[in-house]
């Protein structure tokens, strides 16, 4: 199936790991110019040459000037940017009555001041050109919020706030803006919060494992492929007032 994204221009933030690397590699396959970007320069730019078409940018997005030295690596490697795909760190685990107000604020900051400093600053091209994809890789605590994770509770739900208020703003001038709302994900964040429940509770990790899968509908954890898939999923003729954001 053609896409319609060949040729295009794809910003993927957080991708040298976990779903953000899945969703460089899916889109590029996709033949679009993909920009791999995170902490681990290194790691962004061996993740890149994998790719027909593509760099790394090694970016620390939520310190200052991150997202605008992102956007003007990408720009001067492919010029304007098509698609953009909003990715942010995992906050640390808690509950909502150990938050305070600083720790709360960092967590609104990365998840999503960040995220809408970027898209100000490629929207104006997108509504300009009549063509654009902004997709947020968000969580599935935005629809029911998950236990021990209050500040990705917070953060990921006033993105979807801002994101859905946005699809409406721009619909009619060709530019879609998603949320992707992923549940448990095979990824090294996954792994990480199964340590630290086996840890909370007493029980080994395979144990914490085996209790998350009884909840979901598959019996299994999905694969970073199939989440990356989806993503990729925007077609062209959804564009201009005709399709439906959300």
């Amino acid at each position: 199936m053609d896409l319609g994204i060949s040729g295009r221009t794809a910003v993927v933030c957080a991708s040298t790991g976990g779903l953000g690397a899945a969703v460089a590699r899916s889109v590029g396959a996709e033949g679009a110019n993909v920009v791999v970007s995170g902490r681990r320069g290194e790691l962004a730019k061996s993740i890149a040459a994998e790719l027909p078409s593509a760099v790394g940018v090694a970016v620390d997005l939520t310190a200052d000037g991150g997202p605008e030295a992102l956007l003007a690596a990408a720009a001067q490697a492919f010029g304007e940017i098509d698609i953009l795909v909003l990715n942010g760190p995992g906050p640390k685990p808690a509950t909502a009555s150990q938050l305070d107000p600083e720790t709360t604020a960092r967590a609104v900051h990365d998840l999503l001041l960040v995220q809408q400093t970027l898209v100000n600053a490629v929207l104006p091209g997108m509504r300009g050109r009549g063509w654009g994809r902004i997709v947020a890789i968000a969580s599935s605590g935005v629809v029911q919020p998950l236990p021990n994770l209050a500040l990705s509770n917070i953060g990921r739900t006033a993105l979807a706030a801002y994101l859905k208020s946005l699809a409406t703003d721009v619909a009619a001038d060709g530019v879609t803006v998603n949320l992707v709302l992923p549940g448990r994900i095979a990824t090294d964040r996954t792994a990480s919060l199964d340590r630290a429940l086996a840890e909370s509770s007493g029980r080994s990790i395979e144990e914490a494992q085996a209790a998350s899968e009884r909840g979901i509908p598959a019996g299994r954890y999905g694969q970073v492929t199939e989440f990356a898939a989806v993503v990729a999923l925007h077609r062209p003729e959804l564009g201009g007032g005709d399709g439906e954001n959300s």
